[in-house]
């Protein structure tokens, strides 16, 4: 074995463990899931032909990474194996051909039960007599990290089983985001000024590893449990009866797109129709795990270090293309921000014509090496509007073209800004017509000031005709300003102006959403709106007391901040004001008291008070209820069963309360 050998199985073993920890761990990949399976296949053939380069650290028997510090350690009773892949029909055959012959010594056919492999995280759920305890990631296999609050908040996953139930069971599952509900989640994003996310998985990885477990709450996910660890108290005899089994136990089980097939000629057809039917399903699938379905048989085929040898997932061809790079172009958001998007030749991937790409930013640009004339790999998973995913350098000609930064605003002229921390350039005119038709959009949708039949067309003929500069001359329009418009009768006229009046009053978290304040989404205008009773208040509010507020950090405190201190906004707000525009107050919390800027974590069963009850009175109070303790963390209430959080509380040397002793800390404060 040469020098060069060596060398490139150490950088295989250097990527492969970055890019654990990009997926794993910090949920930003860098690569595509194809890119991976081809460096860690490599790095197994390199292997095979000369084993003296495995070493116990390699990558080929780990499973996932390190758990984050973040949370408490788990660890698993049973570890939690990965999957080997097998990515075509041959391959499978291999596998097949392997089991029956070299460890069953038979020839009879196997019975094999079929699963969608869904793309998500793996999640272990522990149940005792019944109950939910635990829950963890999957960690490095052996360890997971403790999301047991974060995983109670999905809605479809059981806290009790239906008896009669095992005494003991640890239930493996995939926990997913359904596709519409990603996209929104996205859109929420976007509207937000926060980094998207780039799949399904990742936005589902994300919202898991969420320190506090109301955001968790707040993101739709869902979960199919698909296998065990421990099991006491029932002996099922096959894979799919334990699947039976553990859907009449109230366990969320994908049984309608799971089977059990016949030898390798069942188990090709059913993959067949599976891939047939990817594109019609509400969720990301990424191929079909295929299981020796009797339990004896696993038993006896057992495992090697980080996969067992009777199952495999048999992957789908990547959704992915290649094209070209014709042309970028540059939209220009509500808040001047510019952002770049390629234009392709137009290619097929999975069944849609595709013709534009994201490229998110120039940081994005600068790390694909992306240029005009480029031919590049595009991937659409999840979303409309695909990824470019890489550039394939080997077909450059020297001709192509690199993206630069741009100094002026596409649509208006005017200089761009791009701050030392940004990522993205902005346009510096506020009066940019693609910002003013952004901000008008943004303002009457249905999440903000909600003024229906007030589309893109209708706002785009009003600031053509002069009629809208801004949002507060929406509410000086009249019956005759919209009789000019296009297919504009009575009856549309008087609905829009009905519309228009019933949003003088909407609430005060949707008028600050509204206003396009950045930083400052849906959810931030809610706790501004919950701490601060009008906008008055809110604009009079000092940097502390916007800190204050949980999950209100510097950058979005400096941004109100801005906002407020700006002449101009500030004579919006007046001409709204004197407009009629009267918010609803959403103001509940206190800003003085014991509890005022207070971090709890409740823990164990409360006999008085449910545990969403104790949070909002928490909440109410001026508190924060958060799901896991840390150094930040001042009370931890604890009722019986309290577990790991209690040993953790003790460790740090946190004051625990009884619930006795918090309802008497509510009664001190008036609102017990």
């Amino acid at each position: 074995m040469d020098d060069s050998t060596r060398q490139r199985h150490q950088f295989l073993c250097e990527q492969l463990q970055h890019h654990n920890k990009l997926y794993h761990l910090l949920d930003t990949p860098e690569i595509s899931d194809a890119d991976y399976d081809a460096l860690f296949r490599e790095l197994l053939d390199l292997e095979e032909n000369y084993p003296e380069l495995v070493t116990v650290d390699s990558p080929s028997h780990q499973v996932g990474a390190a758990p984050s510090d973040k949370f408490a350690p788990i660890r698993h009773a049973l570890p939690m194996l990965s999957l080997k892949n097998v990515k075509n029909a041959a391959e499978f055959r291999d596998f097949d051909k392997s089991l029956r012959e070299t460890f069953l010594a038979s020839a009879k056919e196997i019975d094999y039960v079929c699963e969608m492999k869904l793309d998500g995280v793996a999640v272990e759920v522990v149940y005792e007599q019944g109950r939910l305890v635990r829950a963890s990631t999957r960690g490095d296999g052996t360890t997971g990290e403790d999301i047991t609050d974060n995983l109670r908040t999905i809605k479809c996953l059981p806290q009790r089983l239906t008896p009669p139930c095992p005494s003991l069971l640890d239930v493996r599952g995939e926990v997913y985001f359904a596709l519409d509900a990603f996209r929104q989640l996205n859109r929420r994003q976007e509207e937000a000024a926060v980094k998207t996310f780039a799949n399904p998985r990742n936005a589902a990885a994300g919202s898991l590893r969420q320190l506090d477990a109301a955001i968790t709450a707040s993101r739709p996910l869902q979960i199919f449990c698909y296998g065990v660890g421990r099991l006491e108290g029932v002996t099922p005899t096959s894979h799919y009866e334990l699947l039976e089994m553990m859907s009449a136990w109230g366990l969320p089980v994908n049984l309608t797109a799971t089977c059990v097939a016949n030898g390798v000629e069942g188990v090709l057809q059913q993959y067949t129709d599976l891939q047939a039917a990817r594109e019609t399903l509400p969720f990301e699938i990424d191929g079909m795990v295929v299981k020796v379905n009797s339990l004896a048989l696993q038993r006896e085929l057992g495992e090697i270090s980080r996969t067992p040898r009777w199952a495999v997932a048999f992957k789908f061809p990547p959704r992915q293309e290649q094209t070209v790079v014709e042309a970028i172009g540059l939209q220009v958001g509500r808040t001047g921000a510019i952002t770049p998007v390629a234009h392709l030749r137009p290619v097929e991937v999975s069944g849609v014509t595709v013709s534009r790409a994201s490229l998110h930013n120039w940081d994005e640009i600068a790390r694909l090496d992306v240029r005009i004339g480029d031919h590049v790999i595009v991937e659409r998973a999840g979303d409309v509007i695909p990824d470019v995913v890489r550039v394939v350098i080997e077909k450059r000609t020297g001709t192509e073209q690199t993206i630069p930064l741009p100094n002026i605003c596409p649509e208006c002229q005017e200089p761009v800004q791009k701050g030392p921390d940004e990522v993205v350039p902005r346009c510096s005119n506020s009066h940019c017509p693609a910002r003013t038709i952004e901000r008008l959009k943004h303002f009457v949708s249905r999440n903000a000031m909600d003024i229906d039949g007030l589309g893109e067309k209708q706002l785009l003929q009003l600031v053509e005709r002069g009629k809208l500069r801004d949002v507060a001359d929406i509410y000086a329009l009249s019956r005759d300003d919209f009789y000019e418009m296009e297919r504009m009768g009575a009856t549309l006229a008087d609905k829009l102006l009905q519309s228009i009046e019933r949003s003088r009053t909407q609430s005060l978290s949707r008028l600050l959403f509204g206003i396009g304040i950045r930083h400052v989404g849906e959810h931030t205008a809610k706790l501004l709106a919950k701490r601060f009773a009008d906008l008055e208040q809110l604009a009079a509010a000092e940097p502390e007391q916007l800190l204050q507020i949980h999950e209100i950090g510097t950058k979005v405190a400096e941004s109100i901040r801005d906002f407020f201190a700006s002449p101009e906004q500030m004579q919006l707000l007046h001409r709204l004001k004197s407009a009629g525009i009267a918010p609803t107050s959403e103001a509940t919390i206190s800003t003085d008291g014991k509890f005022s800027g207070k971090t709890f974590v409740i823990t164990g069963t409360l006999e008085q008070l449910s545990r969403k009850q104790a949070e909002e009175r928490i909440e109410q109070l001026g508190g924060r209820a958060a799901g896991s303790v840390s150094k930040k963390t001042d009370y931890v209430v604890a009722g019986p069963g309290a577990g790991s959080k209690l040993g953790r509380a003790e460790e740090l040397g946190i004051t625990v309360l009884s619930e006795a002793e918090f309802l008497q800390l509510l009664a001190e404060e008036g609102k017990a």
